[in-house]
Formats: structure tokens, sequence, C-alpha cells
């Protein structure tokens, strides 16, 4: 494995099992198995590991949703929580331990949310049509489902996933009737 993936995969691994600010890069040396001088030489520090691990999330993420329809939206996100865990947002849960307060941070979470929601609507769209009056609306209350039932998997598992699977699709049917 190559010095940097294999350093990603340790710090995301590390990230999202203890946080962001509880692990130490001596944490992150030893996990990834190399020195001190290796790891800032493919990182530069800290913040530019997290800002790395975030983007390459954001980039696995967008592909596996990358979907036309909500039952298909939905099977990514169960896809998702099988293969990655269900511990909550990595994005959300980096924003909260930085307050927002480190600028380069926010903005890849920023970017992610807002590619995340771009996407949700454009599934929304091809299911309801692209001149429906609550298009928007109806988008923004399926982010909110699978924002909280990502947040809920922590502890319902998959049951979580499955019941904002159900609501939104009674939203949809909803909104077409």
């Amino acid at each position: 494995m190559k010095t940097k993936t294999k350093l990603l995969t340790s710090a995301e691994r590390l990230f999202d099992q203890q946080g962001f600010m509880a692990t130490s890069m001596d944490q992150l040396t030893e996990a990834a198995q190399m020195s001190s001088r290796t790891l800032y030489k493919h990182t530069g520090g800290k913040t530019e590991l997290v800002k790395t691990v975030l983007v390459a999330r954001d980039e696995r993420f967008m592909q596996i949703i990358d979907v036309q329809s909500i039952d298909d939206l939905f099977d990514a996100l169960h896809t998702w929580t099988r293969t990655e865990g269900a511990r909550g947002c990595l994005f959300l849960r980096a924003y909260g331990e930085t307050g927002g307060k480190t600028a380069e941070l926010t903005e890849v979470i920023l970017r992610h949310k807002s590619a995340f929601q771009a996407q949700i609507t454009n599934i929304i769209c091809g299911e309801v049509g692209p001149d429906h009056p609550n298009l928007s609306l109806l988008a923004d209350q399926i982010l909110v489902l699978i924002e909280g039932a990502t947040a809920a998997a922590i502890y319902r598992g998959a049951d979580a996933i499955t019941a904002a699977h159900q609501a939104a699709v009674m939203l949809i049917a909803q909104a077409k009737a």
C-alpha cells in the first residue's frame, strides 16, 4: 500500500473511532506505521490531514450516492452504513469538534453538504418533476430525514435508515398526489 494511502486509511479510521481532536499525531504515526517525519512530509500537519481525509471521504460518498431514485439512494445509504459504520456523519462531527472555526475544514464540510443537498434535489426532481412547486421543500425534508437517520443509526442501526426511507417514500407519494 502506498504511504499516503496507508496514512489516509489509518487517519480516517482513527478520526472516525476517536474523534479528530482526541487523535494525537503519535497515534497517527503508530497506526500508519511511519515516522512523524514521514507523516508531516505527507500531510503538512493535522489540519491538512483532516482536510485530506474529508475530501477523500466526500469523493467516496458522492460516488456511492450517484443514483437516480429515492429507493436507490436509501439502498446506497444502507451500503455505506454497512461498509463504513454507523457512528454519525464524519463531516458534522468535524464541524462540531472545530466549532466551524477552522476555515479550511469548514469550507470542505460545507462544500460536501451542499453537494449532498444538490444530489438529493436532483433525485427528488426525477421523482416528482422539475416543475413541482414544493421541490425545494421536499428535498430539504428528505435531507433532514437522512441526516437524522444517520445520527440515529448510531444507536438504532440500519432500522433508522429504513424508517427514514419509508418516510421519504410517503413524502414523495404525497407530493405526487
